[in-house]
């Protein structure tokens, strides 16, 4: 049982959103509303090309842009979301955080 106040326990690779940047937590909000998106490639098919998400079909993922403050271009920090078992970002519940440009990746936990 968590004392009261305590934050749950995350496994390695997992990040609780409260601990997400304002931007990331900014583009899950967008994500789940449907948008709007501020760049034009939020919303693509992402390939997993990586092979650091666990493998599903090709179109499975998409992924969205988290704004870098101070940065003119897209960044570096992204969410990538799966479709889940709903078929839909907005509500499948997996989403995972990047801030390294695909080189790692943390399930964002709610």
């Amino acid at each position: 049982m968590l004392a009261v106040g305590a934050a749950p326990a995350f496994a390695p690779g997992e990040v609780a959103l409260a601990q997400l940047p304002r931007e990331a937590r900014e583009t899950l909000a967008l994500i789940k509303s449907g948008g709007p998106f501020a760049y034009e490639r939020d919303g693509v098919v992402f390939g997993n090309r990586e092979g650091l998400l666990p493998t599903r079909p090709r179109g499975y993922y998409r992924e969205y842009t988290v704004k870098t403050p101070g940065v003119r271009t897209r960044g570096a920090r992204r969410i990538v979301a799966g479709e889940g078992s709903v078929r839909d970002v907005r509500r499948s519940g997996e989403y995972w955080y990047t801030e390294d440009h695909y080189r790692s990746f943390r399930r964002i936990r709610e």
